[in-house]
């Protein structure tokens, strides 16, 4: 397999975790967070007028899980060991580009995780340990 392919499975593979992770957060994270800020009417209305949302909050657990390893992967495609870009100029310059994106793409990815994570997971028993 080229680096060129390579490089393009990679983009592929980190596009897709971002998609996904920005389920977790759509799914979980801005519902709670709208509650918490008393919007309980825009979640309401979010749900009616996209009801997949209801399963995927039945089904956070896979959600993050599925996402969690999307991340994984796509961090093991960017930093393992060997991999570098072609020593022709021209590709080299487009791999690079790719590579310089791929990381940006995946850093934010992580960061939506990982506000998903916390919102649907870490806030509520956080926010109860402090009230008592």
């Amino acid at each position: 397999m080229t680096e060129q392919t390579s490089s393009m499975k990679t983009s592929g593979v980190t596009v897709f975790t971002l998609f996904t992770t920005t389920g977790t957060l759509v799914c979980c994270a801005l519902p709670i967070i709208f509650v918490t800020l008393g919007l309980g009417a825009t979640v309401a209305a979010m749900t009616s007028t996209f009801p997949f949302l209801i399963v995927l909050s039945q089904h956070k657990v896979w959600v993050f899980a599925f996402s969690g390893l999307m991340l994984a992967i796509s961090g093991w495609l960017m930093f393992r060991p060997g991999r570098a870009c072609p020593v022709d100029e021209q590709l080299g310059r487009a791999c690079n580009t790719a590579n310089k994106w791929n990381r940006r793409i995946y850093w934010t990815s992580v960061v939506i995780w990982s506000i998903g994570f916390f919102a649907a997971y870490l806030a509520l028993p956080i926010r109860m340990w402090l009230d008592v």
